[in-house]
């Protein structure tokens, strides 16, 4: 069982434009044959979002504007970090939380029931993961495009150790996929 930040970020690093937008990602379509997506999230048991990735996710895709909302895309229990009230997705497994990723993560780890834990983003909440040495590795699809600012992929330095990377490969003419294995603070 591992933590794992599975994103997809811009060639400059970014996973969102300065409005916290995901359409520049929207312009790919997934090439044909192997769905890395697909064989990842089998193995996920539970996630984490912050509140401005469920809130997109939320305003753009679950109820969009003008169409018909939709249900949940997740069967599992989704944490999502927030301070404030968000909106609710009926029959879907939203827990609402703030605070420390900690006792969170401990939660999780009980709900997977032996799959990975997937965390799904922003930056940041991956980053405190990663700061309480929860994090286990990432992995990024790098997009053929760059937004010049925006939400960073993950606003934390690490250099010492580096992250150790695992594999890298190319998914259709847009992206490389790369995945890394994350070093615990202060090793």
């Amino acid at each position: 069982m591992k933590t794992i930040y599975y994103t997809a970020a811009t060639l400059d690093g970014f996973l969102a434009d300065p409005d916290n937008s995901l359409e520049w990602l929207f312009q790919f379509q997934p090439p044909g044959g192997e769905d890395h997506y697909e064989a990842f999230v089998q193995h996920v048991g539970a996630l984490a979002m912050g509140s401005t990735t469920y809130d997109w996710l939320l305003n753009h895709e679950i109820f969009p504007e003008g169409g018909a909302p939709k249900p949940w895309f997740y069967a599992q229990p989704s944490w999502v970090f927030s301070s404030r009230s968000l909106r609710v997705v009926a029959g879907a497994d939203i827990r609402f939380v703030q605070g420390d990723v900690r006792p969170v993560h401990a939660e999780m780890l009980k709900a997977a029931a032996g799959k990975n834990l997937w965390i799904v983003g922003g930056g940041e909440l991956a980053g405190q993961f990663y700061d309480h040495g929860l994090l286990d590795e990432i992995v990024v699809s790098l997009a053929s495009v760059t937004l010049g600012a925006g939400a960073p992929l993950l606003p934390r330095r690490i250099v010492d150790p580096p992250l150790k990377l695992l594999s890298a490969r190319q998914w259709g003419d847009g992206f490389a996929v790369l995945k890394y294995a994350v070093p615990k603070p202060g090793t």
